[in-house]
């Protein structure tokens, strides 16, 4: 066994995909650029977990910056025990695109760029690399489940669009160089340890503190959310189970159930014990109105299912939340 090289480490998806690859006896090299896209203190907190005593010298961490190609180059040419890849790290956020555009182009694609050729120049050394990529390449669909083999060209926001690129230069690199490459349409990730700019933590933060909750499209938005820890089961499926031949793949990983976001809205009201106020907004730019996941591929390939419901995920994340912030 070698070692895995996970991305984004310091994350909400990837510091829960290392700490399912330490506790199976796997050797971590994590990356990450603790930027401040929200409180890097929280990132801190996540890698800090991932260093006590219970794996010694298992896991390392590069504060790197994947748009520094130069350095995730010498990354791969320093650690030739790298034989599998997981590639969660990303500028992540669909309405921040508004505003810092260049941020999305520099990790998404040019950093993403950088891995597919720290990839390549392994020389064959790296087995397989599984990639995060986003429901939201799918754009404003309204029409039911959405398939991998579904046209997915006119994304609604720069972030999906910069993902979309990361899925068509993975396809290209696979046929050119014989990788075994594997991407991910994450759909609505939640759970403990999660990131402060989404949805179930800002109402959490909201509702405890009396603040209003901002509703856009005055809520009428549904949701494939899909729990954490599911996420990881089928992260590692993936990493698992490569190809038998060189290639490029694309699944969906979701619940498979869009919920309703004010019914999310009701469970933490009932998991607090606090009512929400309601403030009701237009659709921000970049919102899309529903995500649904078809998990049939996945299904029938890696044997892959989500197992935690809206509420029992809920109730873990607001058990954490008290644990960590008192």
């Amino acid at each position: 066994m070698g070692q895995v090289l996970v991305t984004g480490a310091a994350g909400f998806i990837g510091a829960h995909v290392c700490q399912a690859l330490l506790a199976r006896g796997e050797q971590v090299i994590g990356l990450d650029n603790f930027n401040s896209y929200y409180d890097p203190a929280l990132k801190e907190a996540r890698v800090a977990a991932l260093t006590g005593n219970s794996h010694p010298g298992a896991f390392t961490m590069h504060r790197l910056d994947l748009a520094n190609t130069d350095d995730i180059l010498d990354l791969f040419a320093a650690n030739p025990g790298i034989d599998r890849v997981a590639h969660l790290g990303a500028q992540a956020g669909v309405r921040w695109s508004l505003e810092a555009p260049f941020a999305y182009a520099a990790a998404n694609v040019t950093g993403h760029l950088g891995i597919l050729e720290g990839i390549r120049r392994s020389e064959g050394r790296v087995g397989h690399a599984v990639y995060a990529s986003t429901s939201s390449v799918y754009g404003k669909r309204t029409d039911g489940a959405f398939r991998e083999t579904d046209r997915t060209d006119t994304p609604a926001s720069l972030y999906a669009a910069t993902k979309k690129a990361g899925e068509v230069m993975s396809s290209t690199y696979a046929d050119l160089y014989n990788l075994r490459l594997t991407g991910l349409r994450f759909f609505t990730v939640y759970g403990p340890w999660g990131r402060p700019d989404m949805a179930y933590w800002l109402f959490t933060d909201a509702i405890q503190k009396g603040r209003p909750i901002r509703l856009f499209n005055e809520g009428r938005m549904l949701r494939d959310f899909t729990y954490i820890d599911d996420i990881v089961a089928g992260i590692l499926a993936a990493l698992d189970n490569p190809s038998v031949e060189a290639g490029h793949r694309l699944y969906n990983i979701g619940n498979s159930q869009p919920e309703p976001l004010l019914d999310m809205v009701a469970i933490l009201e009932d998991l607090i014990g606090m009512p929400a106020r309601r403030e009701l907004l237009p659709m921000q730019p970049g919102d899309v109105p529903a995500t649904f996941a078809d998990i049939s591929s996945i299904q029938e390939d890696l044997g892959w299912e989500p197992t935690t419901d809206l509420r029992t995920g809920l109730g873990r994340f607001i058990g954490w939340w008290r644990g960590y912030f008192g």
